[in-house]
């Protein structure tokens, strides 16, 4: 069986300028990525745009798409990087998510995809069983 996938993603504040991380973060989170490679477990690794480039589609009420500059969602801080990783369990991910937190220099959040053997059961298959 597949190992389950989680995501940790990094969280910039809202005026986070990438071209202003000093050499010891970016020498941190390069050895991070290294680490991660080296023990087998990054599945996928990305770093997203600026803030201002982002585009945010929304249904409206007459079945249209609404396609509108800036992020969907209106808050003081936004994913700025992201790893999907391929771990055993929570615990593993939590390790690299603590990492990540002291590579980074910033909050990480850690959650599991759908469907991997650690994700919580769902109120559904509770009743199902």
């Amino acid at each position: 069986e597949a190992m389950p996938k989680f995501l940790v993603a990094i969280h910039h504040p809202e005026n986070f300028d990438s071209s202003t991380e000093d050499e010891s973060t970016i020498r941190d989170i390069d050895n991070l990525n290294a680490e991660m490679v080296a023990a087998g477990v990054r599945y996928v690794v990305g770093g997203l745009g600026a803030i201002d480039t982002a585009k945010s589609l929304t249904s409206q009420p007459d079945g249209n798409v609404l396609v509108s500059d800036g992020l969907y969602l209106k808050t003081k801080e936004h994913v700025g990087g992201f790893w999907i990783l391929d771990v055993a369990n929570i615990d593993e991910a939590l390790e690299w998510g603590r990492k990540a937190v002291i590579a980074c220099r910033a909050s990480v959040e850690v959650r599991p995809f759908f469907g991997s053997r650690s994700e919580a059961p769902s109120a559904a298959a509770k009743l199902a069983e």
